[in-house]
């Protein structure tokens, strides 16, 4: 299935989910996307080539996967 999603230029880290999270706009409802990851928890900033490839991942999942709610949760190892 491909799924249309608009990032938003929000990544930022959320304590509450001890997780690298951003916004978007998918089937004009907005979701949040967190990122749990031993590796990423380490970092203090995200760059711009990390942003993309956690965008990649994201459409990835979203082939594979129908969010449930306005949040979406990605484990990573």
């Amino acid at each position: 299935m491909n799924q249309a999603i608009l990032f938003n230029d929000d990544l930022h880290f959320n304590a509450k989910h001890d997780a690298w999270s951003f916004t978007g706009q998918l089937s004009g409802q907005r979701i949040t996307v967190y990122f749990h990851s031993i590796q990423l928890k380490q970092l203090v900033s995200i760059d711009n080539c990390t942003k993309y490839d956690l965008e990649e991942v994201t459409e990835l999942w979203l082939e594979k996967n129908e969010p449930e709610g306005d949040e979406i949760h990605i484990e990573m190892k």
